[in-house]
């Protein structure tokens, strides 16, 4: 009955992926102080029942857990039939989960950054047994950067085209910056808007990934530090873009939340979780006059 009156009412719903702390978590409790109903998702479904659970001290009761792996279509599948069934709509979809792609070794990252050293190709080479790379954790990182916020997205469009405030949020990164990949081709396709297409970036994805096992990164043009992530954060820019033409009715953006204090950053960082959620939320609950198909980093809207 509660559920029922709550779609009759028309209050509005959103799901966070990857939310069961930091970031995520903090989005959900701040869409959630703002009367939305939020389905917080995680891979972990002891971690997300937790999650949901920290967030009903403060009287944020209309938070449910759904347990999603953003790699897994079955998985995907199952949120989607539980939002339809449960909400009958989706007004808000924030693609939050995320994964850096490196094997980081937090004690020896905090002495570099102490040393003042910075995270860049230059530095690759200062970078061993700190922030390592292998294959496996690259397609892992695209799996779940690029793919897993393209396969949550398609699979919730039909339920969001029926919100009359649909919002799409995808949290990126500045890594995923155009000005980090030196291949001129890849960087042509990826700024052109006219002629983008999914299909195309599933075609830049794989080519990473080949050149990755073959080793050629360097010498085809792409990232050589933190590198899947750069590659996959850019197509999650790129995909926002491609999205936002395609539904000119929503607004899509993507943004970089800022340097915030998480286990995926070491807990490095100038912005605690709850700063670094206020600008994913500041564009969930934009206004229908609010932009669509930018790259905001934080409050601001800034080039791809």
């Amino acid at each position: 009955m509660e559920e029922t009156s709550s779609r009759l009412r028309g209050k509005r719903c959103a799901v966070v992926t990857g939310a069961n702390r930091g970031i995520g978590l903090e989005i959900c409790r701040q869409l959630a102080s703002n009367e939305i109903d939020v389905i917080l998702t995680a891979r972990d479904e002891k971690k997300g029942t937790e999650a949901v659970q920290s967030l009903t001290p403060s009287g944020l009761s209309h938070v449910v857990f759904q347990q999603l792996d953003v790699k897994d279509p079955v998985s995907v599948a199952r949120l989607s039939s539980f939002v339809e069934t449960r909400f009958g709509k989706l007004d808000i979809l924030v693609n939050n989960a995320g994964d850096s792609g490196v094997i980081l070794n937090c004690d020896a990252f905090k002495e570099f950054k102490l040393r003042g050293l910075k995270v860049c190709d230059e530095n690759a080479h200062l970078l061993k047994g700190i922030m390592d790379q292998t294959y496996e954790k690259a397609k892992e990182c695209v799996e779940i950067n690029y793919y897993g916020t393209k396969r949550v997205t398609e699979a919730l469009l039909p339920l969001m085209q029926l919100s009359r405030s649909a919002r799409i949020v995808n949290v990126t990164s500045f890594y995923g910056q155009l000005k980090y990949i030196d291949n001129k081709e890849v960087k042509a396709e990826l700024e052109n808007l006219d002629s983008l297409s999914v299909e195309k970036l599933d075609g830049i994805m794989q080519r990473f990934l080949r050149d990755f096992k073959e080793c050629k990164l360097q010498a085809n043009g792409w990232p050589t530090t933190v590198s899947a992530y750069k590659v996959s954060k850019a197509a999650v820019n790129a995909y926002t873009r491609i999205i936002a033409s395609n539904y000119p009715s929503f607004q899509v953006n993507c943004i970089h939340p800022g340097l915030v204090k998480t286990d995926m950053t070491c807990n490095i960082g100038n912005l605690t979780a709850e700063q670094g959620a206020r600008a994913p939320v500041m564009l969930a609950l934009s206004p229908d006059t609010g932009p669509s198909g930018f790259y905001f980093d934080e409050m601001n809207i800034t080039s791809f």
